[in-house]
């Protein structure tokens, strides 16, 4: 006899991204309306609770999770709605042609992020949610960080005089492994975190 394999809750967009962009049918409690309520939960620094929004919002738990997919995933819908505003500021500031422009938004953006007050209670209160929100593969949060920032060095290869040591793609992920590693390493091995590191090793690989 066959047996049906359950299919993963991470498979393909979830009901909270469809409905984000657009593509989601209108209930009298949406998808959207359980990403605002977790934003302003995280935005005053309070924990997100699952069981909490569900009864905000007035749905079940089942319903919450069938929409989002799972904690993880809806606060790191949270965190990219909070990085993507960052990333954009940075940008808006940045000067100079290149690297030395990319150099600017990454040394802008580290700035904004972690000194950011919500951020720093979240990683503070909940180091391991944190760490698995902002550095998994799996996340949302991470997928998209490495997503503009390849568009970003695309944008300084053809319009700023970039001339790039790798392709777009890895180049992206290395530069967002390595603020990671140096940003959030009292997360990750204890050590106190180090931007200015971060910052140099990431103009050796740009320059």
């Amino acid at each position: 006899m066959a047996v049906r394999q359950r299919k993963s809750a991470t498979a393909g967009p979830t009901v909270l991204e469809r409905h984000l962009t657009g593509n989601g049918h209108t209930e009298a409690a949406t998808p959207v309306d359980a990403f605002n309520a977790a934003r302003r939960t995280f935005l005053r620094g309070e924990r997100v609770d699952m069981g909490a929004l569900a009864a905000e919002l007035g749905v079940s738990r089942a319903t919450l999770y069938r929409w989002v997919g799972d904690r993880d995933q809806l606060l790191g819908e949270v965190m990219w709605s909070v990085a993507s505003i960052g990333m954009d500021q940075a940008k808006a500031a940045a000067k100079g042609d290149g690297a030395e422009w990319l150099l600017d938004i990454y040394w802008k953006f580290g700035d904004l992020i972690i000194d950011f007050d919500p951020v720093r209670r979240f990683v503070e209160n909940e180091p391991e949610c944190a760490l698995r929100v902002m550095t998994s593969k799996h996340s949302p949060h991470q997928k998209r960080v490495v997503e503009y920032w390849r568009d970003l060095l695309v944008e300084a290869e053809r319009e700023r005089g970039l001339v790039p040591k790798l392709d777009a793609d890895t180049m992206a992920y290395v530069l967002i492994r390595i603020a990671e590693s140096f940003l959030w390493s009292d997360l990750i091995t204890g050590e106190p975190s180090d931007r200015a590191k971060a910052q140099e090793v990431a103009r050796a690989l740009l320059t």
